[in-house]
């Protein structure tokens, strides 16, 4: 089964929240609004943040914002920051794990094509294509305001 990993769900869920407000955002904010626990969105925050799709400022006055907008942001990439790159199978070029079969195997290499649709597939939709009608269906919660952004 083709699945992606929770931490890839939870961090397309905190870029969106993110993209709700100009203003930087904290982590226990961004937990009080997804209903996300919090040392997850903190997780979350700091793998986006190594993956330069979010920008963090220390201090009071601190918090996250998105680099980009919504729109410039390929699920593709969200996916590649938290689980690395995509790879249906260890043949695939690019995948972390080394296949011990490669040399005699008769479908070494052929899964690329698949993998390279939905490679494709997965690029040519952001973030904003998910969310379309999105924020009408789901406000943000009372009390999950974000904080001004530091000057």
């Amino acid at each position: 089964m083709l699945r992606l990993s929770k931490l890839t769900d939870y961090a397309v869920v905190v870029l969106v929240q993110l993209a709700r407000g100009e203003a930087m955002q904290t982590a226990p904010g961004i937990a009080l609004a997804t209903m996300v626990p919090e040392p997850t969105v903190a997780k979350v925050l700091k793998i986006l943040a190594a993956g330069g799709l979010v920008a963090s400022l220390r201090g009071a006055r601190g918090g996250y914002r998105l680099l980009r907008p919504l729109a410039a942001i390929p699920v593709a990439e969200v996916i590649a920051a938290v689980d690395g790159p995509i790879a249906l199978t260890a043949c695939v070029e690019g995948s972390l794990i080394a296949c011990e079969q490669q040399g005699t195997c008769m479908m070494s290499g052929r899964w690329a094509r698949v993998n390279e649709a939905i490679q494709q597939a997965l690029e040519g939709i952001t973030l904003a294509d998910m969310i379309e009608d999105t924020f009408t269906h789901y406000p943000v919660r009372e009390g999950a305001a974000a904080r001004p952004a530091a000057e």
